[in-house]
């Protein structure tokens, strides 16, 4: 089912990104992979090909709209077309309110929700032409509850939620809509946060809860697998143990 499909993925070079790359080769996808850290990008480029998988990438920074354009035109250059497009990147520099960190509330707003307009911005006129096409957005179950020192967090997240139903129903009989939101994961999410205090009470709980990367590279194959007639809209996967 997956073989031959040309996957466009922001924040590849780590965590879900990462792992949804390496399991979409596998199952002989052609992935197109975006992210800021080039040298991380190179090296999984390179593993990919190494084991046999198609595989381009490029330099993308999601706060810059052109950045998505080049992205998704390089997967159309390279290989024809873009059958996925998965806007993966997000940051997640949570604090309280009072302490006012503005820039990273901005931060926040400019990676987690412009990111993904961008990407859509990018890929919709694509997938229109094509007359096919599938967006895979990346939430959080942060997007369905909030918690102190969440607030921001959360509300890009719930912005995500919002904008991805709304794409949903404006998305017509051939193009289909995904949100997929992760509890927690193990990944490098927690090192962004600058509370020594939250960061630590966060690694702690993740090392002995959170579950791996590979989970939700999972949801996302399982969504792509699907017939061109069924749309899994939202799939929300947990570690069993959080609450």
């Amino acid at each position: 089912m997956l073989k031959e499909k040309v996957v466009v993925i922001t924040g590849a070079s780590s965590g879900i990104g990462e792992a949804a790359a390496l399991l979409l080769a596998e199952k002989g996808a052609k992935v197109v992979l975006g992210a800021r850290r080039v040298e991380r990008l190179e090296a999984l480029a390179a593993r990919i090909a190494a084991a046999g998988g198609e595989v381009v990438y490029a330099r993308t920074d999601v706060k810059q709209r052109e950045d998505l354009i080049h992205l998704v035109k390089l997967a159309c250059e390279r290989y024809g077309k873009v059958d996925v497009l998965i806007n993966n990147a997000g940051i997640g520099p949570i604090s309280p309110l009072d302490e006012l960190r503005v820039e990273d509330w901005e931060d926040m707003i400019d990676v987690n929700i412009k990111g993904v307009l961008y990407g859509i911005a990018a890929g919709l006129p694509v997938f229109r032409k094509q007359g096919f096409g599938h967006f895979i957005n990346i939430a959080s179950t942060a997007g369905l509850t909030t918690s102190p020192s969440m607030a921001v967090y959360s509300g890009t997240k719930f912005a995500v939620r919002a904008i991805t139903e709304g794409l949903r129903q404006e998305a017509g009989d051939n193009l289909r809509v995904t949100i997929i939101s992760p509890g927690f994961v193990k990944t490098n999410f927690v090192e962004a946060i600058p509370s020594q205090e939250i960061r630590g009470e966060l690694e702690r709980y993740r090392d002995k809860n959170a579950i791996p990367p590979e989970a939700i590279a999972r949801a996302i194959v399982f969504a792509m697998e699907q017939p061109a007639d069924v749309d899994i809209n939202e799939i929300i996967v947990r570690p069993t143990a959080q609450a």
